[in-house]
Protein backbone atom coordinates (compact mmCIF):
# COMPACT_ATOMS: atom_id res chain seq x y z
CA UNK A 1 0.00 0.00 0.00
CA UNK A 2 3.07 2.31 0.95
CA UNK A 3 4.62 1.33 -2.55
CA UNK A 4 1.78 2.44 -4.43
CA UNK A 5 1.22 5.73 -3.09
CA UNK A 6 4.76 6.37 -3.09
CA UNK A 7 4.72 5.50 -6.73
CA UNK A 8 1.43 7.74 -7.12
CA UNK A 9 3.31 10.81 -6.01
CA UNK A 10 6.60 10.31 -8.06
CA UNK A 11 4.29 10.39 -10.47
CA UNK A 12 2.00 13.61 -9.79
CA UNK A 13 5.60 15.15 -9.61
CA UNK A 14 7.01 13.71 -12.80
CA UNK A 15 3.86 15.20 -14.36
CA UNK A 16 4.52 18.68 -13.15
CA UNK A 17 7.93 18.86 -14.06
CA UNK A 18 7.04 17.67 -17.45
CA UNK A 19 4.35 20.71 -17.03
CA UNK A 20 7.05 22.96 -16.12
CA UNK A 21 9.49 22.25 -18.67
CA UNK A 22 6.41 22.53 -21.37
CA UNK A 23 5.30 26.08 -20.00
CA UNK A 24 8.99 27.45 -20.00
CA UNK A 25 9.60 26.02 -23.38
CA UNK A 26 6.31 27.85 -24.52
CA UNK A 27 7.80 31.34 -22.97
CA UNK A 28 11.33 30.87 -24.19
CA UNK A 29 9.15 30.31 -27.80
CA UNK A 30 6.89 32.95 -27.57
CA UNK A 31 9.62 35.32 -26.51
CA UNK A 32 11.60 34.10 -29.25
CA UNK A 33 9.44 35.10 -31.78
CA UNK A 34 7.89 38.12 -30.47
CA UNK A 35 11.65 39.58 -29.70
CA UNK A 36 14.02 37.88 -32.09
CA UNK A 37 11.50 37.12 -35.13
CA UNK A 38 8.89 40.39 -34.73
CA UNK A 39 10.13 41.95 -37.69
CA UNK A 40 10.11 38.53 -39.83
CA UNK A 41 5.95 38.09 -38.55
CA UNK A 42 5.45 41.82 -39.02
CA UNK A 43 6.36 41.90 -42.15
CA UNK A 44 4.30 38.93 -43.01
CA UNK A 45 1.31 40.36 -41.18
CA UNK A 46 1.77 43.37 -43.58
CA UNK A 47 2.05 41.44 -46.52
CA UNK A 48 -1.34 39.38 -46.16
CA UNK A 49 -3.14 43.06 -45.86
CA UNK A 50 -0.90 44.93 -48.81
CA UNK A 51 -2.16 45.05 -52.77
CA UNK A 52 0.30 44.98 -55.51
CA UNK A 53 -0.45 47.11 -58.61
CA UNK A 54 2.69 47.19 -60.84
CA UNK A 55 3.96 50.49 -62.53
CA UNK A 56 5.49 49.68 -65.63
CA UNK A 57 8.73 51.64 -66.76
CA UNK A 58 9.12 54.26 -69.95
CA UNK A 59 11.06 52.12 -72.68
CA UNK A 60 14.09 53.63 -73.98
CA UNK A 61 13.71 55.39 -77.14
CA UNK A 62 15.44 54.61 -80.21
CA UNK A 63 17.17 57.76 -82.44
CA UNK A 64 18.63 57.75 -85.35
CA UNK A 65 22.64 59.26 -85.81
CA UNK A 66 21.03 62.87 -86.62
CA UNK A 67 18.76 63.00 -83.05
CA UNK A 68 15.59 62.28 -85.00
CA UNK A 69 13.72 60.34 -82.58
CA UNK A 70 12.33 57.05 -84.39
CA UNK A 71 10.76 55.00 -81.62
CA UNK A 72 8.86 57.56 -78.40
CA UNK A 73 6.42 56.38 -75.78
CA UNK A 74 3.01 57.73 -75.18
CA UNK A 75 1.42 58.14 -71.41
CA UNK A 76 -1.98 55.94 -71.44
CA UNK A 77 -4.02 54.34 -68.77
CA UNK A 78 -4.59 51.12 -67.67
CA UNK A 79 -8.07 50.97 -65.65
CA UNK A 80 -8.70 48.08 -62.79
CA UNK A 81 -11.60 47.22 -60.49
CA UNK A 82 -10.99 45.73 -57.22
CA UNK A 83 -13.96 43.98 -56.56
CA UNK A 84 -13.90 43.96 -52.32
CA UNK A 85 -13.49 47.64 -52.54
CA UNK A 86 -16.40 48.59 -55.23
CA UNK A 87 -19.42 50.07 -52.76
CA UNK A 88 -21.95 51.39 -56.07
CA UNK A 89 -20.96 48.74 -58.39
CA UNK A 90 -24.04 49.85 -61.10
CA UNK A 91 -22.37 53.42 -60.73
CA UNK A 92 -18.69 51.66 -61.42
CA UNK A 93 -20.34 49.73 -64.09
CA UNK A 94 -22.34 52.91 -66.05
CA UNK A 95 -19.50 54.75 -66.27
CA UNK A 96 -16.33 52.64 -67.46
CA UNK A 97 -19.16 51.22 -69.92
CA UNK A 98 -19.55 54.70 -71.17
CA UNK A 99 -15.61 55.96 -70.68
CA UNK A 100 -14.28 53.33 -71.99
CA UNK A 101 -16.88 52.24 -75.14
CA UNK A 102 -17.51 48.97 -73.99
CA UNK A 103 -20.45 46.94 -73.76
CA UNK A 104 -21.96 46.91 -70.52
CA UNK A 105 -22.02 43.08 -70.62
CA UNK A 106 -18.46 43.35 -70.96
CA UNK A 107 -17.90 45.53 -67.80
CA UNK A 108 -20.19 43.75 -65.62
CA UNK A 109 -18.79 40.47 -65.99
CA UNK A 110 -14.99 42.07 -64.62
CA UNK A 111 -16.58 44.31 -61.99
CA UNK A 112 -18.69 41.28 -60.26
CA UNK A 113 -16.12 38.96 -60.51
CA UNK A 114 -14.52 38.06 -57.11
CA UNK A 115 -10.37 38.64 -57.63
CA UNK A 116 -7.96 40.39 -55.84
CA UNK A 117 -7.79 43.09 -59.12
CA UNK A 118 -9.32 43.25 -62.20
CA UNK A 119 -8.14 44.85 -65.39
CA UNK A 120 -10.98 46.45 -67.08
CA UNK A 121 -9.11 48.05 -69.95
CA UNK A 122 -5.11 48.65 -70.98
CA UNK A 123 -3.73 51.45 -73.16
CA UNK A 124 -6.46 54.07 -72.53
CA UNK A 125 -6.16 57.64 -73.23
CA UNK A 126 -4.18 59.61 -71.05
CA UNK A 127 -7.55 62.53 -71.13
CA UNK A 128 -10.16 59.73 -70.62
CA UNK A 129 -8.10 57.98 -67.44
CA UNK A 130 -7.79 61.54 -66.14
CA UNK A 131 -11.77 61.63 -66.49
CA UNK A 132 -12.43 58.36 -64.68
CA UNK A 133 -10.31 59.19 -62.27
CA UNK A 134 -12.67 62.66 -60.99
CA UNK A 135 -15.67 60.68 -60.63
CA UNK A 136 -13.41 58.88 -57.55
CA UNK A 137 -15.26 55.45 -57.61
CA UNK A 138 -14.53 53.46 -54.79
CA UNK A 139 -12.58 49.89 -56.26
CA UNK A 140 -11.56 52.28 -59.56
CA UNK A 141 -7.87 52.11 -59.81
CA UNK A 142 -6.44 54.28 -62.86
CA UNK A 143 -2.94 53.29 -63.34
CA UNK A 144 -0.47 55.63 -65.59
CA UNK A 145 1.38 53.81 -68.15
CA UNK A 146 3.36 54.20 -71.64
CA UNK A 147 2.89 52.87 -74.93
CA UNK A 148 5.32 52.77 -77.78
CA UNK A 149 4.46 54.62 -80.33
CA UNK A 150 6.48 55.66 -83.63
CA UNK A 151 6.19 58.65 -84.96
CA UNK A 152 6.88 57.98 -88.93
CA UNK A 153 4.99 55.33 -88.83
CA UNK A 154 5.74 52.69 -91.44
CA UNK A 155 9.39 53.98 -91.95
CA UNK A 156 12.26 51.52 -90.99
CA UNK A 157 9.22 49.36 -89.51
CA UNK A 158 11.40 45.83 -90.72
CA UNK A 159 14.72 47.40 -88.93
CA UNK A 160 12.46 48.85 -85.62
CA UNK A 161 10.00 46.50 -84.86
CA UNK A 162 7.45 46.46 -82.38
CA UNK A 163 6.22 46.04 -78.51
CA UNK A 164 3.93 43.70 -77.57
CA UNK A 165 0.98 44.22 -74.75
CA UNK A 166 3.36 44.65 -71.90
CA UNK A 167 5.81 46.83 -73.90
CA UNK A 168 8.29 44.19 -74.63
CA UNK A 169 10.52 44.06 -77.59
CA UNK A 170 9.15 41.59 -79.99
CA UNK A 171 10.85 42.05 -83.28
CA UNK A 172 14.06 43.35 -85.29
CA UNK A 173 15.82 46.25 -83.09
CA UNK A 174 13.30 46.20 -80.61
CA UNK A 175 13.47 42.41 -79.51
CA UNK A 176 17.75 43.19 -80.16
CA UNK A 177 18.47 45.42 -77.58
CA UNK A 178 15.17 44.64 -75.24
CA UNK A 179 18.13 44.49 -72.15
CA UNK A 180 18.72 48.27 -72.40
CA UNK A 181 15.49 49.82 -73.53
CA UNK A 182 13.21 47.68 -71.56
CA UNK A 183 13.72 49.35 -67.74
CA UNK A 184 12.41 47.91 -64.32
CA UNK A 185 9.09 48.31 -62.84
CA UNK A 186 7.83 49.49 -59.73
CA UNK A 187 4.91 48.99 -57.48
CA UNK A 188 2.06 50.60 -55.95
CA UNK A 189 1.68 48.78 -52.53
CA UNK A 190 -1.42 49.49 -50.31
CA UNK A 191 -2.68 48.79 -47.09
CA UNK A 192 -6.20 46.54 -47.08
CA UNK A 193 -8.25 45.52 -44.11
CA UNK A 194 -9.21 41.67 -43.59
CA UNK A 195 -11.95 41.96 -46.13
CA UNK A 196 -9.48 43.20 -48.57
CA UNK A 197 -10.90 46.89 -48.29
CA UNK A 198 -8.25 49.67 -48.69
CA UNK A 199 -7.49 51.81 -45.54
CA UNK A 200 -6.87 55.36 -46.84
CA UNK A 201 -5.27 56.63 -44.02
CA UNK A 202 -2.69 53.92 -44.57
CA UNK A 203 -1.98 55.95 -48.14
CA UNK A 204 0.39 53.80 -50.69
CA UNK A 205 3.52 53.28 -50.51
CA UNK A 206 5.36 53.50 -53.87
CA UNK A 207 8.33 51.37 -55.61
CA UNK A 208 9.20 54.07 -58.26
CA UNK A 209 9.98 52.32 -61.48
CA UNK A 210 13.69 52.75 -63.30
CA UNK A 211 13.35 53.64 -66.95
CA UNK A 212 14.61 51.99 -70.04
CA UNK A 213 18.30 53.50 -71.68
CA UNK A 214 17.91 55.46 -75.12
CA UNK A 215 19.65 53.31 -78.28
CA UNK A 216 21.11 55.48 -80.78
CA UNK A 217 21.46 53.73 -84.08
CA UNK A 218 23.69 54.27 -87.27
CA UNK A 219 20.22 54.77 -89.85
CA UNK A 220 19.93 58.82 -91.08
CA UNK A 221 16.00 59.06 -91.44
CA UNK A 222 16.96 61.65 -94.29
CA UNK A 223 18.67 58.52 -96.09
CA UNK A 224 16.14 55.86 -95.13
CA UNK A 225 13.21 58.26 -96.16
CA UNK A 226 14.56 58.86 -99.50
CA UNK A 227 15.69 55.04 -100.48
CA UNK A 228 12.00 53.93 -98.98
CA UNK A 229 10.58 57.06 -101.51
CA UNK A 230 12.63 55.57 -104.30
CA UNK A 231 12.09 51.53 -103.29
CA UNK A 232 8.24 52.73 -103.24
CA UNK A 233 8.48 54.50 -106.75
CA UNK A 234 10.00 51.64 -108.36
CA UNK A 235 7.72 48.65 -107.36
CA UNK A 236 4.69 50.58 -108.42
CA UNK A 237 6.72 51.40 -111.80
CA UNK A 238 7.39 48.03 -112.32
CA UNK A 239 4.42 46.49 -110.58
CA UNK A 240 7.17 44.17 -108.67
CA UNK A 241 6.29 42.01 -105.58
CA UNK A 242 9.02 43.81 -103.67
CA UNK A 243 12.11 46.35 -103.12
CA UNK A 244 14.97 46.22 -100.91
CA UNK A 245 17.58 49.15 -101.07
CA UNK A 246 20.54 49.01 -98.46
CA UNK A 247 23.11 51.43 -97.66
CA UNK A 248 25.98 50.96 -95.98
CA UNK A 249 29.51 52.42 -94.93
CA UNK A 250 31.68 50.05 -95.82
CA UNK A 251 34.74 51.06 -94.00
CA UNK A 252 32.92 50.27 -90.26
CA UNK A 253 29.68 48.20 -91.33
CA UNK A 254 27.17 51.14 -89.98
CA UNK A 255 23.43 50.58 -91.91
CA UNK A 256 22.40 54.03 -93.19
CA UNK A 257 19.56 53.15 -94.25
CA UNK A 258 17.54 49.53 -94.77
CA UNK A 259 14.25 49.96 -96.98
CA UNK A 260 12.10 46.98 -97.83
CA UNK A 261 8.84 48.00 -99.26
CA UNK A 262 5.94 47.07 -98.79
CA UNK A 263 6.36 47.76 -95.41
CA UNK A 264 3.64 47.99 -92.34
CA UNK A 265 2.19 50.83 -89.94
CA UNK A 266 4.48 50.25 -86.64
CA UNK A 267 1.39 51.90 -85.05
CA UNK A 268 -0.67 49.33 -86.24
CA UNK A 269 1.61 45.92 -86.69
CA UNK A 270 -1.25 43.12 -86.75
CA UNK A 271 -3.72 45.39 -89.43
CA UNK A 272 -2.79 43.50 -92.18
CA UNK A 273 -3.46 45.11 -96.23
CA UNK A 274 -6.19 42.88 -97.03
CA UNK A 275 -8.64 39.91 -96.08
CA UNK A 276 -7.14 36.89 -95.31
CA UNK A 277 -9.44 33.41 -93.72
CA UNK A 278 -8.69 33.37 -89.48
CA UNK A 279 -6.20 30.60 -90.30
CA UNK A 280 -3.84 32.02 -92.32
CA UNK A 281 -3.45 35.35 -90.84
CA UNK A 282 -0.65 34.55 -88.58
CA UNK A 283 1.52 33.23 -91.75
CA UNK A 284 0.52 36.29 -93.16
CA UNK A 285 1.47 38.32 -90.33
CA UNK A 286 4.82 36.54 -90.21
CA UNK A 287 5.55 37.45 -93.91
CA UNK A 288 4.56 40.83 -93.87
CA UNK A 289 6.86 41.42 -90.86
CA UNK A 290 9.91 39.81 -92.62
CA UNK A 291 12.66 41.64 -93.67
CA UNK A 292 13.88 39.95 -96.86
CA UNK A 293 17.36 42.34 -96.28
CA UNK A 294 18.14 39.63 -93.99
CA UNK A 295 15.59 37.10 -93.85
CA UNK A 296 15.45 35.44 -97.20
CA UNK A 297 18.11 34.16 -99.49
CA UNK A 298 18.59 34.68 -103.52
CA UNK A 299 21.24 33.87 -105.82
CA UNK A 300 22.92 37.18 -106.38
CA UNK A 301 23.43 36.24 -110.26
CA UNK A 302 26.34 39.12 -111.76
CA UNK A 303 26.92 40.49 -108.70
CA UNK A 304 28.64 37.65 -107.24
CA UNK A 305 31.56 38.12 -109.92
CA UNK A 306 32.43 40.84 -107.53
CA UNK A 307 33.60 37.81 -105.09
CA UNK A 308 35.32 35.42 -107.86
CA UNK A 309 36.93 38.44 -109.14
CA UNK A 310 38.48 38.91 -105.60
CA UNK A 311 39.72 35.60 -105.31
CA UNK A 312 41.34 35.11 -108.87
CA UNK A 313 42.98 38.67 -108.38
CA UNK A 314 44.41 37.64 -104.85
CA UNK A 315 45.40 34.21 -105.95
CA UNK A 316 46.83 35.56 -109.22
CA UNK A 317 45.28 33.06 -111.73
CA UNK A 318 44.44 36.19 -114.13
CA UNK A 319 45.39 39.84 -114.50
CA UNK A 320 44.13 42.79 -115.89
CA UNK A 321 45.05 42.43 -119.70
CA UNK A 322 44.91 38.57 -119.96
CA UNK A 323 42.39 37.82 -122.50
CA UNK A 324 39.62 35.14 -123.38
CA UNK A 325 37.52 34.81 -126.27
CA UNK A 326 33.55 34.88 -125.94
CA UNK A 327 31.72 33.11 -128.51
CA UNK A 328 27.86 33.32 -126.53
CA UNK A 329 28.79 30.27 -124.59
CA UNK A 330 31.50 27.72 -123.06
CA UNK A 331 31.25 24.43 -122.96
CA UNK A 332 32.49 22.60 -119.23
CA UNK A 333 32.20 18.76 -118.92
CA UNK A 334 29.54 17.91 -120.84
CA UNK A 335 27.46 20.81 -120.48
CA UNK A 336 27.12 23.89 -122.54
CA UNK A 337 26.51 27.57 -120.50
CA UNK A 338 25.63 30.41 -122.86
CA UNK A 339 26.95 34.10 -122.24
CA UNK A 340 23.96 36.42 -121.59
CA UNK A 341 24.99 37.76 -125.01
CA UNK A 342 24.01 35.12 -127.36
CA UNK A 343 26.20 35.90 -130.36
CA UNK A 344 28.80 37.07 -127.52
CA UNK A 345 31.43 39.23 -126.90
CA UNK A 346 34.57 37.79 -129.02
CA UNK A 347 37.79 38.64 -127.44
CA UNK A 348 38.09 40.62 -124.56
CA UNK A 349 40.41 41.68 -121.43
CA UNK A 350 39.59 40.67 -117.77
CA UNK A 351 38.30 44.24 -117.44
CA UNK A 352 36.23 44.00 -120.05
CA UNK A 353 34.80 41.01 -119.68
CA UNK A 354 33.24 42.16 -116.24
CA UNK A 355 32.17 45.64 -117.90
CA UNK A 356 30.49 42.91 -120.40
CA UNK A 357 29.63 40.87 -117.04
CA UNK A 358 30.69 38.05 -119.37
CA UNK A 359 29.77 34.81 -118.10
CA UNK A 360 32.24 32.60 -120.33
CA UNK A 361 35.09 34.68 -118.12
CA UNK A 362 34.09 34.01 -115.26
CA UNK A 363 33.57 30.17 -115.53
CA UNK A 364 37.05 30.25 -117.13
CA UNK A 365 38.34 32.14 -114.14
CA UNK A 366 36.95 30.12 -112.05
CA UNK A 367 38.05 26.59 -113.44
CA UNK A 368 41.47 28.32 -112.98
CA UNK A 369 41.21 28.53 -109.61
CA UNK A 370 39.65 24.85 -109.19
CA UNK A 371 37.63 23.59 -106.46
CA UNK A 372 39.47 23.76 -103.59
CA UNK A 373 40.78 26.99 -103.89
CA UNK A 374 37.57 28.43 -104.84
CA UNK A 375 36.08 27.23 -101.81
CA UNK A 376 39.19 27.97 -99.76
CA UNK A 377 37.89 32.08 -100.71
CA UNK A 378 34.61 31.17 -99.80
CA UNK A 379 34.81 30.13 -96.53
CA UNK A 380 37.80 33.00 -96.10
CA UNK A 381 35.45 35.76 -96.97
CA UNK A 382 33.22 34.90 -94.57
CA UNK A 383 30.06 33.64 -97.30
CA UNK A 384 29.87 30.78 -94.85
CA UNK A 385 29.02 32.22 -91.71
CA UNK A 386 26.41 34.78 -90.96
CA UNK A 387 27.11 38.35 -90.77
CA UNK A 388 26.53 38.84 -87.43
CA UNK A 389 24.53 41.82 -88.01
CA UNK A 390 22.40 42.56 -84.89
CA UNK A 391 19.20 41.54 -86.16
CA UNK A 392 17.49 38.63 -85.13
CA UNK A 393 16.88 35.81 -87.90
CA UNK A 394 19.33 36.28 -90.29
CA UNK A 395 19.51 33.40 -92.78
CA UNK A 396 22.70 31.20 -94.15
CA UNK A 397 23.98 30.89 -96.83
CA UNK A 398 22.75 27.78 -98.84
CA UNK A 399 25.76 26.18 -100.59
CA UNK A 400 26.83 23.06 -102.13
CA UNK A 401 29.28 20.91 -99.87
CA UNK A 402 32.73 20.98 -101.14
CA UNK A 403 32.55 17.48 -102.28
CA UNK A 404 29.25 17.62 -103.93
CA UNK A 405 31.13 20.01 -106.47
CA UNK A 406 32.15 19.46 -109.74
CA UNK A 407 33.48 21.69 -112.81
CA UNK A 408 29.65 22.16 -113.71
CA UNK A 409 28.30 23.53 -109.68
CA UNK A 410 31.97 25.50 -110.05
CA UNK A 411 31.18 26.63 -113.19
CA UNK A 412 28.29 28.28 -111.92
CA UNK A 413 28.98 30.06 -108.77
CA UNK A 414 31.64 31.56 -110.07
CA UNK A 415 28.86 33.84 -111.96
CA UNK A 416 26.15 33.84 -109.58
CA UNK A 417 23.82 31.17 -109.97
CA UNK A 418 23.28 27.38 -108.16
CA UNK A 419 23.52 28.69 -104.15
CA UNK A 420 21.80 31.65 -102.44
CA UNK A 421 23.02 34.10 -99.88
CA UNK A 422 21.04 37.28 -98.34
CA UNK A 423 21.41 41.08 -99.41
CA UNK A 424 22.80 41.85 -96.40
CA UNK A 425 25.87 38.80 -96.60
CA UNK A 426 26.53 39.87 -100.06
CA UNK A 427 26.70 43.60 -99.50
CA UNK A 428 29.15 43.08 -96.55
CA UNK A 429 31.61 40.83 -98.65
CA UNK A 430 31.80 43.31 -100.85
CA UNK A 431 32.38 46.11 -98.32
CA UNK A 432 35.24 43.89 -97.32
CA UNK A 433 37.03 43.28 -100.39
CA UNK A 434 36.40 46.80 -101.43
CA UNK A 435 38.06 48.47 -98.44
CA UNK A 436 41.06 47.97 -98.15
CA UNK A 437 40.22 43.77 -97.32
CA UNK A 438 38.54 43.50 -93.49
CA UNK A 439 36.07 41.64 -93.15
CA UNK A 440 33.45 44.00 -91.03
CA UNK A 441 30.35 43.71 -89.13
CA UNK A 442 27.09 44.86 -90.63
CA UNK A 443 25.30 46.81 -87.21
CA UNK A 444 22.95 49.92 -86.38
CA UNK A 445 23.23 49.64 -82.82
CA UNK A 446 25.62 52.41 -81.92
CA UNK A 447 25.80 53.51 -78.30
CA UNK A 448 22.97 52.82 -75.10
CA UNK A 449 22.65 56.49 -73.23
CA UNK A 450 20.80 57.70 -70.26
CA UNK A 451 18.31 59.84 -70.21
CA UNK A 452 20.42 62.53 -69.12
CA UNK A 453 22.22 61.40 -72.31
CA UNK A 454 24.99 59.47 -70.63
CA UNK A 455 26.64 57.00 -72.57
CA UNK A 456 25.82 53.69 -70.55
CA UNK A 457 27.35 51.20 -73.42
CA UNK A 458 29.39 52.14 -76.76
CA UNK A 459 28.58 49.13 -78.84
CA UNK A 460 31.91 47.28 -80.76
CA UNK A 461 31.83 44.44 -83.30
CA UNK A 462 34.55 42.50 -84.67
CA UNK A 463 36.65 43.06 -87.80
CA UNK A 464 38.75 40.19 -89.32
CA UNK A 465 41.68 42.31 -90.96
CA UNK A 466 43.91 40.61 -93.91
CA UNK A 467 40.96 38.67 -96.33
CA UNK A 468 43.03 39.99 -99.04
CA UNK A 469 45.48 42.37 -99.72
CA UNK A 470 44.80 45.82 -100.07
CA UNK A 471 47.10 45.76 -103.36
CA UNK A 472 43.89 43.67 -104.82
CA UNK A 473 41.23 45.68 -102.98
CA UNK A 474 43.01 48.35 -104.65
CA UNK A 475 43.07 46.61 -108.19
CA UNK A 476 38.96 45.67 -107.90
CA UNK A 477 37.84 49.09 -107.12
CA UNK A 478 39.75 50.01 -110.30
CA UNK A 479 38.21 47.17 -112.01
CA UNK A 480 34.28 48.03 -110.66
CA UNK A 481 34.78 51.70 -111.33
CA UNK A 482 35.32 50.96 -115.27
CA UNK A 483 31.89 48.83 -114.76
CA UNK A 484 30.20 52.10 -113.86
CA UNK A 485 31.75 54.24 -116.34
CA UNK A 486 32.19 52.44 -119.53
CA UNK A 487 30.48 49.16 -119.17
CA UNK A 488 27.37 47.60 -118.19
CA UNK A 489 26.57 49.38 -114.93
CA UNK A 490 26.85 53.05 -116.78
CA UNK A 491 23.54 53.94 -115.53
CA UNK A 492 24.29 54.02 -112.12
CA UNK A 493 26.97 56.85 -113.19
CA UNK A 494 26.69 59.94 -111.43
CA UNK A 495 28.12 63.14 -112.26
CA UNK A 496 30.45 64.53 -110.19
CA UNK A 497 31.41 61.60 -108.74
CA UNK A 498 33.84 58.28 -109.31
CA UNK A 499 31.22 55.29 -108.43
CA UNK A 500 32.18 51.79 -108.87
CA UNK A 501 29.71 48.73 -108.58
CA UNK A 502 27.96 45.52 -110.50
CA UNK A 503 24.49 44.90 -112.20
CA UNK A 504 23.07 41.85 -111.67
CA UNK A 505 20.08 39.27 -113.30
CA UNK A 506 18.99 36.47 -111.81
CA UNK A 507 15.84 34.02 -112.48
CA UNK A 508 14.19 32.94 -109.40
CA UNK A 509 13.42 29.40 -108.93
CA UNK A 510 12.14 27.13 -109.88
CA UNK A 511 13.51 28.19 -113.67
CA UNK A 512 11.56 29.03 -116.78
CA UNK A 513 8.65 31.00 -114.79
CA UNK A 514 10.24 34.17 -116.34
CA UNK A 515 10.35 35.77 -113.07
CA UNK A 516 13.50 37.63 -112.62
CA UNK A 517 15.76 39.45 -109.40
CA UNK A 518 17.28 42.56 -110.67
CA UNK A 519 20.09 44.35 -108.70
CA UNK A 520 22.45 46.82 -108.35
CA UNK A 521 25.44 47.10 -106.21
CA UNK A 522 27.38 50.71 -106.43
CA UNK A 523 29.81 52.58 -103.58
CA UNK A 524 31.58 55.87 -104.11
CA UNK A 525 34.06 57.11 -104.32
CA UNK A 526 35.57 54.17 -105.99
CA UNK A 527 39.00 54.85 -105.12
CA UNK A 528 38.12 55.27 -101.06
CA UNK A 529 34.64 54.10 -100.19
CA UNK A 530 32.70 55.50 -97.62
CA UNK A 531 28.61 54.83 -99.19
CA UNK A 532 27.61 51.47 -100.48
CA UNK A 533 24.30 50.90 -102.03
CA UNK A 534 22.20 47.61 -103.00
CA UNK A 535 19.44 47.61 -104.80
CA UNK A 536 16.79 44.68 -105.39
CA UNK A 537 14.05 44.55 -107.74
CA UNK A 538 11.87 41.71 -107.03
CA UNK A 539 10.13 39.87 -109.93
CA UNK A 540 9.40 43.54 -112.15
CA UNK A 541 7.13 43.29 -115.09
CA UNK A 542 8.53 44.03 -118.65
CA UNK A 543 11.94 45.02 -118.30
CA UNK A 544 14.15 43.11 -115.85
CA UNK A 545 17.72 43.75 -116.52
CA UNK A 546 19.82 45.15 -113.49
CA UNK A 547 21.82 47.49 -115.88
CA UNK A 548 18.83 48.85 -116.81
CA UNK A 549 16.11 49.20 -114.28
CA UNK A 550 18.18 48.73 -110.77
CA UNK A 551 21.50 50.59 -111.44
CA UNK A 552 18.87 54.44 -112.25
CA UNK A 553 17.80 53.36 -108.66
CA UNK A 554 21.00 53.76 -106.64
CA UNK A 555 22.15 56.85 -109.17
CA UNK A 556 19.16 58.46 -108.22
CA UNK A 557 20.01 57.65 -104.59
CA UNK A 558 23.96 58.63 -104.83
CA UNK A 559 22.68 61.84 -106.62
CA UNK A 560 20.68 63.03 -103.54
CA UNK A 561 22.65 61.63 -100.58
CA UNK A 562 26.20 61.83 -101.89
CA UNK A 563 26.04 65.72 -101.19
CA UNK A 564 24.65 65.48 -98.02
CA UNK A 565 26.71 62.99 -96.72
CA UNK A 566 29.60 65.42 -98.31
CA UNK A 567 28.15 67.73 -95.60
CA UNK A 568 27.97 65.53 -92.57
CA UNK A 569 31.79 64.51 -93.60
CA UNK A 570 30.95 60.45 -94.82
CA UNK A 571 32.84 60.73 -97.62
Amino acid sequence: MEKSKTFHRKKIVTVFFLCVLLFAGLIVRVTYLMVFQSEHYSQMAEDLHQRERKIKARRGRILDSTGAVLADNKTVCTISVIHNQITDPEKVIETLARELDLQEETVRKRVEKVSSIEKIKSNVSKETGDAIRSYRLDGVKVDEDYKRYYPYGALASKVLGFTGADNQGILALESSYEEYLKGKEGIILETTDARGVEIEEMGEDRIEPENGNDLVISMDVNIQQYATQLAEQVMKAKEAQSVSILVMRPDNGEILAMADVPEYDLNDPFTLGQEVPEDQKQDALNRMWRNACINDTYEPGSAFKVITASAALEEGVVTEEDTFSCPGFIMVDDRRIRCAKVQGHGTETFVQGTMNSCNPVFITVGLRLGVDRYYSYFEKFGLKQKTGIDLPGEAGTIMHKKENMGNVELATVSFGQSFQITPIQLATTVSSLINGGNRITPHFGVKSVSEEGEVIQSFSYPVRKGVISEETSRRLRAILFQVVENGGGKNGRVEGYRVGGKTATSETLPRGTGKYIASFLGFAPAEDPKVLALCIIRQPTGMYYGGQIAAPVVRQLFENILPYLDEREYT
